[in-house]
């Protein structure tokens, strides 16, 4: 048997098989295809495991594990959606499944190769063969990629696509990717709109979806997603996109549905629990969101797909259920995540508020209350995000419940509300998080109406051709509350209506100061994971804190 290429026989590889006699056959393949370096998982979450620490250049999985809860498919969708599977790796799915749902869920989920079985070694090695091709193809790009050179990347990307060179289409899906993960949604739509018309790939239409979402076209990218959902039911990804879209809409209710009928059909996808959990803890049903919480800390604790902000709420959800036992649990599984990470203030703030519960639980209040003091001193803090407050609300709600009353809490409230009040979503959001708590809903409304009233004000100065006037109101505002909607419409104004403003160099330097340190972390609701979610910054954006958490708003930190 001729080896695939020269460079095959120092790539590695990885087999993931339950069935030992069947793994046997494709490490048997492999090596005689010139693999030297083969190895072998037989279950699901071992394979997840080793993916999320060593790279490989082949990973061969087979779809269905018998007796585990989770599908080779659920595993490289949750590697995918965490961006911890590298471009250079090929990845074959092997399937004795033959429906076209199936072997389209495969085909978007990125995939090189689908194999169903029975299949012969030729056709192994056939196919092996093409998606090495490609991937040689698109080394420069790739190169670019895991360099972290994110726009040197989409540029080659563009001029593959414009210049229709070898694996084009590739190259305009990953720079289409590249090009929405750094914030420029229309240079992404024409890549997908390009490849629409070669063919109508349900992928390219969800990503046209996508970028309408994210250039703030909510209605448009609703209706494709409504489309394509209709044609493609089966479609995890579009559900997941849907669900960003309806919460955005003020359809919470309705993105709860489309993030169930995600996880129904990837019921295994650790990334998809988690976020199904976190929707349902604010506009569920208290018992769905206890049972899809602990399924997804129970499937993902100990990996890096697992986003530790369900940990938080779970631990929420225990203290609420009275389970003592459960919240120790989850305060102990916190700490461990937490040690090898002893600088990271995201988890610090996250022990924080599991400790204050359990404090609460186990009545010793001077410590809850020094424990809840440190996290108040924290709002102001540039780095205190939108998932921080909405963590905050939780726990301080749980807090008054126990009857443990703070002399200068709504003080601490309106500052957290003033900041975090930038949409209809996010008070709602922090409404949510209050849990029933009269007192700090008002202060919530209260503040967002303040924010909402500054903002048209500022509107409407500018329309009335006083723009200098405009920016001093923006600027003073949004030096008192920190809030991103205040900074960004004073740096819209500014960039728009400069020309008109005399003193538009001090105002610049004042407004982008704030943007700089307060540049509305945790403010988008986006239902979607980038990243390992303890520590890493999302990929296309050095140094943003996303944190899908919470309340489902802008992803992760």
């Amino acid at each position: 048997m001729q080896i695939l290429d020269a460079e095959i026989q120092t790539a590695t590889a990885l087999v993931v098989d339950g069935n030992a006699a069947s793994r046997g056959v494709l490490v048997t393949m492999l090596k005689e295809f010139g693999v030297a370096n083969v190895l072998q998982a037989r279950r699901a979450q071992e394979a997840r495991r080793v993916l999320e620490t060593q790279r490989f250049d082949i990973v061969v999985c087979e779809y269905h594990f018998e007796g585990e809860p989770v599908s080779g498919q659920d595993i490289m969708d949750d590697l995918r959606l965490a961006h911890l599977l590298p471009l250079s790796t090929v990845v074959v799915m092997i399937s004795s499944e033959r429906s076209y749902a199936k072997v389209a869920e495969a085909a978007e989920a990125a995939l090189d190769v689908y194999l169903i079985k029975p299949h012969t070694q030729d056709a192994l090695r056939e196919r092996i063969v093409q998606a090495r091709q490609r991937k040689k193809v698109l080394r420069d790009i790739i190169v670019a990629v895991e360099a972290q050179k994110y726009v040197e990347a989409a540029e080659l990307c563009e001029v593959r696509f414009k210049t229709r060179g070898p694996a084009w289409v590739q190259a305009a899906r990953i720079g289409a990717e590249l090009w929405l993960n750094m914030g420029k949604p229309h240079a992404a739509q024409l890549m997908f709109d390009a490849i629409l018309k070669v063919g109508a790939v349900p992928w390219a239409r969800l990503g046209v979806a996508r970028a309408q979402y994210d250039a703030g076209g909510h209605v448009q990218a609703r209706r494709t997603l409504e489309s394509l959902l209709n044609e493609q039911p089966a479609y995890a990804d579009a559900y997941d996109v849907m669900g960003r879209v309806l919460l955005d809409q003020g359809a919470p209710e309705l993105a709860l549905d489309a993030l169930r009928q995600a996880t129904a059909l990837t019921p295994g996808s650790v990334s998809r629990i988690v976020k199904h959990g976190l929707l349902a803890f604010y506009y569920g049903d208290p018992k769905e969101a206890a049972e899809v919480l602990a399924k997804g800390a129970r499937l993902g604790l100990n990996s890096r797909i697992y986003d530790l902000q369900g940990l938080v709420l779970l631990a929420a959800v225990q203290f609420d259920l009275g389970d003592k036992r459960g919240l120790a649990g989850s305060l102990s599984s916190m700490a461990a995540a937490r040690a090898p990470r002893p600088e990271s203030a995201r988890l610090r703030r996250f022990e924080c508020v599991i400790s204050v519960l359990k404090a609460l639980v186990d009545r010793r209040v001077p410590e809850a209350v020094s424990e809840t003091r440190t996290l108040l001193d924290e709002i102001t803090a540039p780095s205190f995000e939108f998932e921080a407050a909405c963590n905050l609300f939780a726990m301080l709600a749980r807090l008054q419940k126990s009857e443990l009353r703070l002399d200068d809490l709504p003080h601490h409230i309106e500052l957290a509300a003033k900041r975090f009040s930038v949409s209809k979503t996010t008070c709602e959001l922090l409404v949510r998080a209050s849990r029933g708590q009269a007192p700090f809903e008002k202060i919530v409304r209260d503040a967002y109406a303040g924010i909402a009233a500054l903002a048209e004000d500022a509107v409407s100065k500018t329309v009335n051709g006083e723009p200098q006037a405009a920016c001093e109101a923006l600027l003073n505002g949004a030096q008192q509350t920190l809030n991103a909607k205040l900074i960004d419409l004073a740096l819209h104004t500014l960039e728009r209506h400069g020309a008109h403003i005399p003193d538009r160099e001090r105002l610049l330097a004042a407004v982008q100061e704030l943007h700089k340190r307060y540049r509305g972390y945790g403010t988008q609701v986006q239902l979607s994971r980038a990243t390992d979610p303890r520590t890493i910054p999302a990929v296309g954006r050095p140094g943003d804190q996303h944190v899908e958490a919470t309340a489902l708003t802008s992803v992760n930190g």
